[in-house]
């Protein structure tokens, strides 16, 4: 299974969610972290950018919202304790269906 983490240099918040997939990926072999950096905004409409960082699976992005916004912005997931720059590694757990 590959994941895509899509992110701009402009937010660090792609980092967090880096090492958390480097976990489930430590964890599961079967995994793999592809990373992709996002520089213009025709990029980001090319590829369905809804902020850094993204997280897609196939080409679907696993945490849209209904009224996601593609562009160069840093993303608000929302978690268990509030908002955050990245999805929790249970989040991450459940979207990804690996345990």
């Amino acid at each position: 299974m590959e994941i895509t983490l899509l992110y701009f240099d402009g937010c660090p918040n792609w980092k967090v969610a880096d090492q958390r997939l480097q976990l489930l990926a430590a964890e599961h072999r079967e995994l793999t972290v592809i990373h992709q950096l996002v520089e213009t905004p025709e990029q980001a409409i090319d590829v369905g950018f809804f902020g850094s960082p993204s997280l897609q699976l196939n080409g679907a992005d696993l945490f849209a919202e209904p009224d996601s916004q593609v562009g160069l912005a840093c993303r608000r997931y929302n978690t268990p304790d509030g908002y955050e720059g990245a999805p929790t590694l249970s989040q991450l757990r459940a979207a990804l269906a690996v345990e």
